[in-house]
């Protein structure tokens, strides 16, 4: 039966195509490092991989949330311990202050060292990460305090998720973590410059249970921070894991890969020559 010259050049073409196809493909294998570049490469194994990606990002988003409240939480951590000692400060003035022998001047003076402590824990109570204050609730982009140690935040506090159905709160309610230390520090230094001796042991007295209620916010902030520590540990592990599996999904061998592209390289030069002669071949070629 006689083929036609179209029929053969259709079929060589076809076959070409097909070649030239594979090589692609083979190609792009080696230049991605990865087996799956195309849906139909893998459709099952592209599902897999595109829900591990979502679990992945999902992964990465609580980190940064943790990473945000770690910040948030260390330094209200450290702004409470600092507080605590500024407390002490305040309370051995009121211990020397009591002693009857201490005069009214130096009192007065002692006053002004109270309104120091004073400013300074106002200064903590306004401490912020990147412009957000640790204590001004959950709107605390403006300084929660006034220099009197007036609160003029809100009362809500600002959590973060850590996962999908569980949050912890970072950014505290100012008012609650401070209470009314800023009312006792300023009856203190009104105490001293009025020379009113039981003023000043009750402030001290005050001052006992402002330093035994921030110890305690410490030991809350301590908790979460752990609390968030655990969870990063998890995540981490979860990361890795999840990592490795999309690797095992997409990623190529790449040693057979370029065996394969060699094999593809090969079939295709050798597809070229023959089609080469084939094309060639006329009348003359058989007398």
């Amino acid at each position: 039966m006689r083929v036609a010259n179209k029929t053969v050049y259709g079929r060589i073409i076809y076959n070409l195509s097909n070649i030239t196809e594979d090589l692609n493909k083979s190609n792009e294998v080696v230049s991605s490092a990865k087996r799956i570049n195309n849906l139909s490469d893998d459709p099952v194994g592209l599902t897999q991989a595109l829900n591990i990606r979502s679990s992945l990002d999902g992964i990465k988003q609580m980190k940064r949330n943790m990473s945000l409240g770690k910040s948030y939480l260390s330094s209200a951590e450290s702004a409470l311990s600092l507080c605590q000692d500024l407390i002490i400060d305040a309370k051995n003035i009121c211990i020397k202050m009591v002693d009857s022998s201490v005069g009214a001047s130096e009192r007065a003076s002692a006053a002004e060292d109270v309104d120091n402590i004073l400013d300074e824990i106002v200064s903590l109570a306004n401490t912020d990460v990147n412009g957000w204050y640790v204590f001004g609730g959950y709107q605390s982009s403006v300084p929660p305090f006034q220099s009197d140690g007036t609160y003029v935040s809100d009362t809500n506090t600002f959590s973060i998720k850590i996962s999908s159905s569980t949050s912890i709160e970072v950014g505290m309610n100012g008012s609650d973590v401070f209470g009314s230390l800023f009312t006792t520090l300023s009856n203190l230094k009104t105490a001293l410059e009025t020379n009113d001796v039981d003023g000043i042991r009750t402030a001290m007295d005050e001052l006992d249970d402002h330093f035994d209620h921030i110890t305690n916010r410490i030991s809350d902030v301590g908790s979460k921070i752990k609390r968030i520590e655990i969870k990063e540990k998890l995540y981490q592990d979860l990361e890795i894991e999840s990592t490795q599996k999309l690797s095992l999904i997409e990623d190529a061998d790449i040693a057979k890969a370029i065996v394969e592209l060699k094999s593809k390289e090969l079939a295709y030069q050798a597809a070229l020559a023959s089609s080469s002669k084939v094309m060639q071949l006329s009348l003359v070629d058989y007398l």
